[in-house]
């Protein structure tokens, strides 16, 4: 039997990604950079659409690498924000227990929560109605003195992935478009480089 060299060499091959899009392809990993709590109200329209793209290459990857059903992870899961933050959570949890540098046992940790998140998962997908072949908004309760709540329909889906595309390009243009109106609300002092907002009187 040879002995095994742990120490790389140039012409060694790179180490496969740990997931992708596709699980028989070995495809890119997307994210290049410690893993962090992700708030989704908070995130400029760049820093959405990359978060957009890994969170659903690892969705993908995760429903087909456990085989879940549409009860659990259902194909319009970016139109329920509930789901969203489920999700999120749990692939955040997921690269922290991967990390090169994590305890060995982590990942039996994260599969023990993972299995928790699975019964939170289908409770959110039951409660908001999204199926695999339809979907519709999840619905609301008005409290006492709001507006009534508007109603919901059933829509059919035809194509999940050109409705995530569609979702992500009005996510990031409208994230956009509310910075845009941001910036133009500025009103910069040109002699000292004071910046307020025209809601604001300057000092």
């Amino acid at each position: 039997m040879a002995d095994f060299d742990p120490a790389p060499t140039p012409d060694d091959p790179e180490p496969a990604p740990l997931y992708s899009e596709d699980i028989d392809d070995p495809g890119v990993e997307l994210r290049v950079e410690p893993p962090h709590p992700i708030n989704w109200n908070l995130l400029t329209a760049e820093e959405a659409e990359a978060e957009w793209l890994e969170l659903n290459q690892w969705v993908n990857w995760l429903r087909r690498a456990y085989g879940l059903p549409a009860s659990v992870v259902p194909p319009l899961w970016h139109r329920h924000p509930e789901l969203v933050w489920e999700l999120s959570a749990l692939h955040l949890h997921w690269l922290s227990a991967y990390d090169p540098e994590q305890n060995g046992s982590a990942p039996l940790g994260w599969h023990r929560d993972f299995a928790d998140a699975r019964q939170r998962l289908r409770d959110w997908t039951a409660a908001c109605g999204t199926r695999l072949d339809t979907d519709r908004p999840t619905r609301q309760t008005s409290w006492p003195g709001e507006d009534p709540a508007t109603s919901v329909t059933d829509r059919p889906i035809t194509n999940r992935d050109e409705d995530f595309i569609q979702f992500v390009v009005d996510d990031v243009t409208a994230r956009r478009q509310a910075e845009d109106d941001f910036y133009a609300g500025l009103d910069i002092d040109l002699a000292t480089g004071e910046v307020s907002n025209d809601d604001e009187p300057r000092r």
